[in-house]
């Protein structure tokens, strides 16, 4: 697995009861899969060299991230190396602008964008969308296409004026409308080489400053015709593109009832992490399955209610007298860390709560993530 964070970590431990032999390259031994993993590579990603000596002896590639350059993932092709997701399917995750020019050849809901060169044709695009939130058709969003995860590389400009730092980072802009929608959801499904794949109920994905901070499973109060379409759209995207592994779609819900894609993810994925508690089989242990071609496992939850909430870093280091207090206050609390450096905003873990009654969950989850970020004291 290239990339040392905690999705490689997840991915490790859900590889261990099938005696999978793990390899990891990952930029620092400090990091959060390199603590864990026997067989590490500390080395650059962004080397071809070190990607193909890292790669000699592997049966299998795969990421946490979607950053390996593309033209290296295809040299690795060339080499023999299976690679999942391959990189006509990863180019997807990797650039926004290929992303939006795919799902639009294939009919797929989005919102209304277009690469924008400079702050003029930002005010160009908005007047284009007429009928926007201000007569001007601002605000937008804009993105860089390649780079940004958790809110980085996304701007909400409203005006021509504020849509000069994007184009800093020397990279083609896209310009999305800023859609009136009432709330994120995700669909994630896992896909195997021979076209197997399997659908996990919808979610909704709550975000705080660009951020995930709350997952419910499923997305309460969610049309069972739309939760539907959901499920089907990103089979059909995966399906399409050729994803290998664990895909995630990123959704808007809209006030008129549509769904639009927002962003796709072609690993494990935030809003999955409420699997490896809730589900029958985990979106880690699934990945492991697809990319190895083994038959898929069950996706369907095991309880009524998951609620997946991030442990953010707070003003202190030291969290984890807060165990006492989580674990004494709910015994069926599943906490998850990731051994990271705790930094204000960094996310460092995350908890899982499940249940019959959504809002004891949600309180759960709530209270055992803000205690152990220390905004809770009692």
């Amino acid at each position: 697995m290239v990339g040392g964070g905690q999705l490689a970590r997840m991915t490790h431990e859900a590889g261990i009861p099938l005696g999978i032999r793990f390899k990891l390259l990952s930029d620092t031994p400090q990091d959060s899969a390199a603590q864990v993993v026997g067989d590490v590579v500390i080395g650059d990603y962004r080397d071809l060299d070190t990607l193909r000596a890292f790669a000699r002896g592997c049966d299998v590639i795969t990421f946490d991230h979607e950053h390996v350059p593309t033209e290296h993932l295809r040299a690795l092709e060339v080499d023999g190396i299976p690679v999942r997701p391959g990189p006509d399917a990863l180019v997807h995750a990797q650039d926004k602008g290929v992303m939006r020019a795919k799902l639009d050849a294939i009919g797929v809901p989005c919102p209304r964008h277009r690469i924008v060169s400079d702050p003029a044709d930002v005010e160009r695009f908005a007047a284009e969308l007429g009928g926007g939130q201000a007569p001007d058709g601002f605000p937008v969003i804009l993105k860089t296409v390649r780079g940004g995860y958790d809110g980085k590389g996304v701007w909400v400009v409203r005006s021509s004026k504020e849509a000069a730092e994007p184009f800093r980072a020397g990279v083609p802009v896209l310009a999305e409308e800023k859609v009136d929608f009432v709330r994120e959801l995700a669909a994630n499904i896992v896909r195997s080489p021979h076209g197997q794949a399997v659908a996990y109920p919808v979610v909704e994905s709550i975000q705080v400053d660009g951020v995930c901070d709350t997952v419910i499973a499923p997305a309460p109060g969610l049309d069972e015709e739309l939760a539907g379409q959901a499920q089907q759209l990103a089979l059909r995207i995966a399906q399409e593109l050729g994803v290998v592994g664990h895909l995630a779609v990123e959704l808007f819900e809209t006030a008129d009832g549509r769904i639009l894609v927002n962003e796709l993810a072609m690993r494990p994925h935030n809003s999955g992490h409420w699997t490896q508690d809730g589900a029958i089989t985990s979106q880690f242990a699934n990945h492991v399955r697809a990319v190895l071609d083994l038959p898929l496992g069950d996706p369907r939850p095991r309880a009524r209610w998951t609620v997946m909430a991030n442990v953010l870093g707070g003003d202190y280091p030291d969290m984890y007298y807060a165990y006492l207090h989580c674990m004494a206050r709910d015994p069926q609390l599943k906490i998850h860390m990731y051994g990271k450096d705790v930094k204000p905003g960094r996310k460092v873990g995350h908890v899982n709560t499940y249940g019959d009654d959504l809002a004891d969950v949600r309180e759960r989850a709530a209270h055992a993530a803000g205690y152990l970020r220390g905004t809770i004291t009692e």
